[in-house]
This record gives structure tokens, sequence and C-alpha cells, in this order.
């Protein structure tokens, strides 16, 4: 069964905004028992490796609010409200150290590696362990985590990106400070800066059951997917979707409509998904590919969708490219256009 709505836009996240508005409702819910920070490492995000499904592994919060530091320019973001309770995000180092969670004994693992070389107090005062965990790029889990797992990531990877090149200000140079939980800076005169979306589109072209995938030409060969591209300043999205088609491939289109929408925060793209046809009287072999962007365009059927040919590779399950692929093949070959 195809969602209504791509993976990552679910809307299952509360983003509480009257709580990141307000400093001391910000610190109350910093203190709140069930308040858990996610803690990213560039991209990637740990994992629970206790049985069962992948789940995010997130801490509680301990102490006062830490402030943003040198190496920390976002400090602790507030994501929001994640089935009622309070989620904050930060970025960490890696751990040159660290065992890897999948080579450690479960009942060994710590959050310390150099904690296992230290006495240990007796068992009846020893705090719990940490639950064993292993960091991974969000593709490689994704599809497996719950909705609002996915959209904390999501959330917390576009902030912390955002912060990583909004510490000074772009209007003069100087430093700006953290606001509204994280997601806003100021600068020194009062400036707000918030942080930046990029908006692109992607398009399903169509023509006599058949669909257009491209494979770009820095992909490995195989790996196809739905043609996209970034709006231009001045431009309405149907527009960058017609000269992004005609870029790429070289063809015209007829019926451009907008479908549905997907944050895609690696690191801070929104994708806006559109369907179309092939224009009338065009000829779907007169294929034209950009050579500096797309290494081979084809044209697939259902069937070719539904049991790919070997060396044939679609987009990751949480893409919207493969959510709209996949309600188009669940369309039938009768279809609803």
């Amino acid at each position: 069964m195809i969602e209504d709505r791509p993976p990552l836009a679910s809307g299952a996240l509360d983003r509480d905004a009257a709580t990141r508005a307000t400093p001391e409702l910000l610190r109350a819910a910093w203190r709140e028992p069930a308040t858990r920070v996610l803690r990213m490492r560039g991209v990637e995000i740990p994992i629970s490796v206790a049985d069962g499904p992948p789940r995010l592994s997130l801490q509680p919060a301990a102490g006062e609010l830490p402030a943003p530091t040198a190496t920390a320019p976002a400090g602790h973001v507030y994501l929001g409200r994640a089935e009622g309770r309070a989620v904050f995000a930060a970025a960490e180092e890696a751990q040159a150290d660290a065992v890897p969670a999948e080579a450690a004994p479960a009942e060994t693992a710590t959050a310390d590696p150099a904690a296992a070389t230290e006495p240990q107090a007796p068992a009846e005062a020893a705090a719990p362990a940490a639950a064993p965990e292993r960091w991974v790029h969000p593709f490689e889990v994704a599809a497996q985590l719950e909705d609002t797992e996915r959209e904390l990531v999501a959330v917390a990877s576009a902030l912390l990106r955002w912060h990583e090149a909004a510490v000074y200000s772009p209007r003069d140079g100087e430093a700006t400070e953290v606001v509204l939980g994280g997601w806003g800076r100021r600068d020194a005169r009062g400036g707000e800066l918030f942080p930046r979306t990029d908006p692109a589109v992607i398009v399903l072209i169509e023509h006599e059951d058949r669909i257009l995938l491209g494979s770009n030409a820095l992909w490995e060969a195989g790996r196809f997917s739905l043609l996209a591209g970034f709006v231009e300043a001045g431009e309405a999205l149907e527009q960058t979707v017609a000269r992004e088609v005609f870029e790429e491939a070289g063809v015209r289109l007829d019926d451009i409509e907008y479908v549905t929408s997907q944050p895609w925060p690696f690191p801070r793209s929104l994708m806006l998904g559109f369907r179309a046809r092939l224009a009338a009287g065009s000829d779907p072999a007169a294929l034209h590919p950009d050579p500096e962007e797309i290494s081979e365009l084809r044209w697939f059927s259902r069937e070719q969708l539904r049991t790919p040919e070997p060396g044939i590779v679609l987009p990751t399950t949480v893409s919207i490219a493969r959510w709209m692929i996949d309600r188009w093949v669940a369309e039938g070959d009768a279809g609803d256009r």
C-alpha cells in the first residue's frame, strides 16, 4: 500500500513554536524528565542495536540546557515534541577510539569505551548501562524507522547543517547568536537569519504507459531516477519543470501538474513533485541527454519497474522519487490519468 504522503512528510512531529519562542518554556522543556536528545555526527545518526526493528538511540537530557560553543555552534536545538515528549538535537564529534557497537558484546558496551578499564561499583549501586548503538547514514535505516523518528532526523539534519554555515552574518561577517531554540540566529544589529531551504522540482513524465527515468552522470551505471533540478531566481515551478526536462532530456512537456512535496534535508532541499506528459507529437525516441548531467535516459513500463532487470537500481524507498514511481506503478495499466 502506498502512503498518502511521501516519507519525511508525515507531519507527525509537533514543532511546538510557542516553546521555542519563549526562553523560560524552552528551559522548562529541557528539564522535563521525559525529554530526550538526538545526537548527530555530520549526517550520521545513532541507532539502538537491541533486538527488534531499528530505533533512534535518544539520550535523556541532563543538567542545564547547554549553550552554543565554538565547536557546537548550534548548541542544542529544540526540534519539538514527539508523542508529547520534548526532543532536542545536538551535533557531536565522531569518537575516533570508540568501539563499533557490533564489535562489542552487548553486556559490556558502555557510553564511554574507557569506562571498561575502571574499577566497577557494586552492582546495586551501578548506573544503568547505556544501550549499545551503532552510527549509520539515515538512508540505511530510514525505511524501517517510524514516521516521527524519520521526521526528527530530517529536522535535526536541516537545522544543524544550517548552523554550521550561519555562524557569521552574510551581511557584515560579524558573529551571530542562536535564537528561537535553534530555529534562527541574530546578528549584532538585530537582523534575523533563518534556515535556508533550496526548492527543487522533480517530475514523473508519462508517455503511452511508460515513464522516463535518467541516470545521473555522477552515479554508478544502472541507477535511475526521475528528472529533477533546482528552481532559478524569478522562475515559477512549472517553468522550472519545463526548462529542466528540456535541458536534461531535450523533450517538451504537456499537462504539467503539481503532486506533493517532501523535505530533503541532505542538506537543505525541498523537493516539489510534479507529473507531466510528453508533448503531443513528440518522438519518445528523440532523447538528447545533457552529457554533463545525464549519462543515460530510458523509458520504463510498469512491469519493468515492478521487477527491475539485473543491474537496474531504483531510488531509495525514503525518497519522493521512489514514492512517485511506486504510486504510478500501483495505479495499474488502466491508470487514473
